[in-house]
């Protein structure tokens, strides 16, 4: 489904336009309420397969691995895009679902939380835009800075963004800056 977009407009008392990008769906609340039902449906499926896999006997090694292939990977694809428009309900909902497979012993027991696998997709994802001149992402990180003095070093050269409104803090880019800057 690559570069496949479709828009849906949904009928209630009043109008919401839905953007499907990617398999990530970004609503014009930019919330990431919408995003966090479809992947809370899909992986209720995904577990209720599991559970069919472990009644017909498959050993709780692979049916771990089935989990962290299936359910982990859609949880991670592209938490560092959707991630930052999470609320706390989100949050609270997406931990739902590993509780629940960890009471179905479909995953095991070290899992780690929501918070641990977003954070590990923005610190495997940030480097690979910085290193790479030709992402797709590069042309949007700030010019380089440059300084006539060295106090320290840092992890990039770029010129940090004045972080003036609430919906910064949840743009990856600039949270992956002031990230790294410290």
């Amino acid at each position: 489904m690559l570069g496949y977009s479709q828009s849906h407009t949904v009928h209630f008392d009043y109008c919401i336009q839905i953007q499907f990008l990617l398999s990530v769906i970004v609503n014009d609340r930019m919330t990431a309420a919408d995003h966090v039902t479809m992947l809370l449906s899909s992986c209720s499926s995904l577990l209720y397969a599991m559970r069919v896999l472990c009644a017909h006997g498959i050993p709780a090694t692979s049916l771990h691995d089935i989990f962290r292939a299936t359910v982990v990977s859609r949880i991670q694809y592209a938490a560092p895009a959707w991630s930052g428009m999470c609320s706390s309900a989100d949050h609270v909902r997406l931990d739902s679902i590993l509780r629940r497979s960890k009471r179905l012993n479909c995953s095991s027991n070290d899992l780690p939380s929501i918070a641990d696998l977003k954070k590990s997709a923005d610190d495997d994802f940030f480097p690979g835009i910085k290193i790479n001149s030709i992402h797709e992402l590069q042309p949007y990180l700030p010019d380089k800075l440059n300084l006539r003095y060295q106090l320290r070093t840092r992890s990039h050269n770029k010129t940090l963004i004045t972080k003036t409104k609430l919906r910064n803090s949840s743009d990856f880019i600039v949270r992956m800056l002031y990230k790294y800057y410290y």
